[in-house]
């Protein structure tokens, strides 16, 4: 096999928090609670590694779920 070959997904490493995709109407329900506009949401890289391997475009907002004592949750905007 050659090494070009192998991929690693780094969705599955036990360090990287869970990203779950949300839909257009979550995404609108986030937006109105908060009241705020897509813009105003923190962003997170289109070539993070996780957002790669999701296959992510721009403008897609992500929940992260990180569990260390307890959980947090963010929102992030696909730039």
């Amino acid at each position: 096999m050659v090494a070009a070959e192998k991929k690693f997904d780094s969705t599955k490493h036990i360090l990287v928090p869970k990203h779950i995709i949300l839909s257009e109407e979550e995404t609108q329900k986030l937006l109105s609670r908060y009241n705020i506009s897509k813009v105003q949401l923190p962003i997170i890289a289109a070539n993070d590694p996780a957002i790669k391997a999701m296959e992510l475009q721009r403008g897609v907002v992500v929940k992260v779920e990180r569990s260390d004592a307890h959980k947090t949750t963010y929102y992030r905007l696909v730039d």
